[in-house]
């Protein structure tokens, strides 16, 4: 087996050694602007490449625009300055039942294939001293979901830093997304979807697990 065919193997099989995105020491050296830049002069090759005409009126500014949306809409959850503020409230009524959030929109890209997973995640945890602004749940399920991603990784980055802010084990996250990389390459299976749940604490525990899953499945506004 060749290298190449062997990294495409590993890289299909989702292997990772940990749950961080894997990036560079040098990430962030580079401003925005630096890289939209190489980014813009990279990407006409590959287009040059492929045989496109970028004197042409509606290509001209492809290379541009594809930079700039990497750098600052699409992958923008790469740069840890980036991250959404989270602020907690005290738990003043004191509590004690699940409180879920439900269909998150999911905007992510395939790290493998850089093709879009579009889908939505549905979020719960139980408070104890601490609650947190429903649309800072939001916020955070996005900025992880703004980078190339796997979605078993996307699960458990939500899951350990909702834990972390909330002081709380007793958190669960699924997404559930479509995955181009599958729809329009490969098998091209248009209908399929992916579905992963991480979870901690009382969630651990079935009847608590399953009182989640029945509601995000019966709860339609």
């Amino acid at each position: 087996m060749n290298n190449k065919n062997q990294i495409e193997i590993i890289g299909n099989n989702h292997f990772s050694s940990n749950i961080k995105t894997p990036l560079r020491e040098d990430a962030f050296v580079k401003t925005d602007e630096e890289k939209i830049e190489n980014i813009s002069y990279h990407f006409k090759k590959i287009m040059e490449e492929i045989g496109l005409d970028l004197m042409d009126d509606s290509l001209s500014g492809t290379p541009y625009r594809v930079a700039k949306m990497y750098v600052k809409e699409l992958f923008y959850g790469l740069n840890p300055a980036n991250k959404p503020k989270i602020s907690t409230f005290d738990n003043k009524y004191a509590y004690k039942k699940m409180l879920v959030e439900q269909n998150i929109t999911i905007d992510s890209a395939c790290e493998h294939h850089f093709l879009p997973i579009i889908g939505y995640a549905n979020v719960a945890y139980i408070p104890k001293s601490k609650v947190i602004g429903l649309s800072k749940i939001n916020r955070l399920v996005d900025y992880y979901a703004r980078r190339p991603q796997v979605q078993e990784r996307l699960v458990l980055q939500i899951l350990n830093d909702l834990q972390e802010i909330l002081d709380t084990e007793d958190v669960i996250v699924s997404v559930t997304a479509k995955h181009l990389c599958v729809s329009s390459r490969g098998i091209k299976d248009q209908n399929s979807y992916t579905t992963s749940l991480e979870y901690g604490g009382k969630f651990a525990n079935s009847e608590t697990r399953n009182e989640f899953l029945k509601i995000i499945t019966q709860q339609k506004l």
